[in-house]
């Protein structure tokens, strides 16, 4: 059984777009060449990928299946071309690496300079994303590595425990619970916070997290990094939800409380994850050993 490339390609779009039209449209085919491909492609499996209606198409089970596998092909093929153009402009490989803020700030910036020390010739191309984003890039193999909270990966995706980090409530030595050992989030409810930008992958974990409790914090300032949130609440400014590991380096330099937080949600077992580490490609698999020896449990 031999499989074409743009055959792929067009399947991916059509499934995309829910539609054969729409997904010819977007492979820059014919309508009536789309119709015939996604047709021989079916013949030659001998199954159904498509339910035909009135509105589009919909996949059959057959269909989410190819689904998945294209896509891990396609991402392998572009996984491809960038390590050979990589030889030409001499880096010749580069890792695809989604990380959530956590990640990004406190727990991966010494082991990855660590890694690109040894490795002169990889590149990594390192992405901010919310953890569920991560997961589903991952799963439809859009990226090769990710650092997520376990609790937002399927069971089919492969990991390691990288670190383990609470999400602790920082409070200057004189604001709202300082006395205080550990609070439920909701106590916090009439507080003013200080928080990271509305865009970062943990303020969005955590804005969910507050809204399923029905609150709605009110924010004095958003800043873009940790150490500016701490020194606004070592000003009195309000208090801050953030990662233990930060809270703890900020608090050896600046006058905070630290307060635990006893829901769920602030527990976080922080990985190393990917679709299946056996088929990662030799510079990712570089990486995920490098990262194994360097993790923190």
């Amino acid at each position: 059984m031999r499989f074409d490339l743009v055959d792929l390609q067009l399947f991916i779009a059509v499934a995309d777009e829910r539609s054969i039209t729409r997904g010819a449209e977007r492979s820059h085919l014919a309508l009536a060449s789309a119709s015939a491909r996604i047709k021989r492609l079916e013949d030659a499996l001998g199954v159904a990928l498509l339910k035909r209606g009135r509105r589009g198409v919909e996949l059959t089970a057959a269909g989410e299946s190819l689904l998945d596998h294209a896509r891990l092909v396609m991402h392998q093929i572009d996984a491809m071309r960038g390590d050979l153009a990589g030889f030409a402009s001499g880096a010749r490989a580069s890792v695809h690496f989604l990380a959530n803020t956590s990640g990004l700030s406190e727990h991966l910036p010494k082991a990855l300079a660590g890694f690109l020390r040894e490795h002169r010739d990889v590149a990594i191309d390192i992405e901010e994303r919310e953890s569920t984003d991560i997961a589903a890039a991952i799963t439809a193999g859009a990226a090769d590595l990710g650092f997520a909270a376990e609790h937002a990966l399927p069971d089919h995706i492969e990991r390691f425990v990288f670190s383990e980090d609470r999400l602790m409530l920082v409070t200057s030595k004189r604001g709202p619970f300082a006395g205080r050992r550990q609070i439920d989030f909701h106590e916090a409810g009439d507080c003013e916070f200080v928080g990271l930008t509305g865009a970062t992958a943990l303020q969005v974990h955590i804005s969910k997290h507050a809204a399923r409790l029905g609150m709605r914090p009110h924010f004095r300032a958003r800043l873009r990094d940790f150490d500016a949130i701490c020194q606004m609440v070592a000003a009195d400014v309000g208090v801050a939800l953030m990662p233990e590991a930060a809270a703890r380096r900020c608090a050896k330099l600046m006058p905070l409380a630290m307060v635990r937080l006893r829901d769920a949600f602030a527990n976080r077992r922080l990985v190393i994850c990917a679709r299946s580490f056996k088929t990662l490609s030799r510079p990712a698999k570089m990486l995920v050993e490098h990262l194994r020896a360097t993790a923190a449990v």
